[in-house]
């Protein structure tokens, strides 16, 4: 496995070297501290399996950054780490296409249960983002998908919906995901408003949200990205 990490912080990377380490021991942990430094390791490890990337890098618009990541390098798996937990930014970066969301004030359990959930095709989000308005919960919750025992069929979705959505979970945009599933692009709008109805949100960061909440993933979602022989 081979993970960047790109943060201007050396006491935080080192910290990260060592949970990711717990990740997986033989983890290949690539770093970076600018922008400028980001764009040569992405370069250089073209077959990296995850980003780690800081909002908060010296002299640049983290979001802005994320998105022009997203755009680039679309098949690549970004988890954000921010020293804020701003409910906004949270909901900002998923909509961006983050895979995650990782609060730098989270414990080693938290972080290491947020990587493995995102690795395992999931999308994971502080606990508060997660709640309804009004609700609490402690920041030390552990970042588990919720296990509903809902499936893409319960809630009506077909199986090319269902392949949908987990793209629109690993945060790829229409164009992409027409590109994948060898769609037109109104046929793809037409699957994302259906997918949208069936989980009652209005909007695909939402939609992400709510699939979070009843623990649908990439892998329960059986995404089959190159298959041509779903009918739509």
């Amino acid at each position: 496995m081979k993970i960047l990490v790109v943060d201007d912080h050396p006491l935080i990377l080192e910290a990260l070297h060592h949970v990711l380490k717990q990740l997986d021991a033989q983890v290949q942990v690539c770093d970076a501290q600018t922008a400028q430094q980001m764009d040569g390791l992405l370069r250089d490890h073209a077959d990296a399996d995850l980003m780690l990337l800081d909002l908060g890098l010296p002299g640049t618009d983290g979001l802005a950054l994320l998105s022009q990541l997203r755009a680039s390098h679309p098949t690549l798996p970004v988890v954000v780490l921010s020293a804020s937990d701003a409910r906004e930014n949270v909901m900002r970066a998923i909509d961006l296409g983050a895979m995650g969301f990782i609060p730098k004030s989270s414990s080693n359990q938290v972080m290491l249960g947020a990587l493995r959930l995102v690795l395992s095709g999931g999308v994971y989000l502080p606990p508060a983002a997660l709640l309804h308005d009004g609700e609490r919960t402690p920041s030390t919750a552990p970042p588990v998908a919720r296990d509903s025992g809902v499936t893409a069929r319960d809630l009506g979705l077909t199986e090319r919906q269902a392949q949908v959505l987990g793209l629109i979970l690993q945060g790829k945009p229409n164009k992409l995901i027409c590109r994948e599933l060898d769609l037109a692009e109104g046929t793809v709008k037409i699957h994302v408003a259906a997918i949208l109805r069936a989980l009652n949100v209005s909007t695909r960061t939402q939609a992400v949200i709510e699939a979070s909440r009843l623990g649908l993933t990439v892998d329960t979602l059986a995404v089959r990205a190159h298959s041509r022989e779903t009918r739509l």
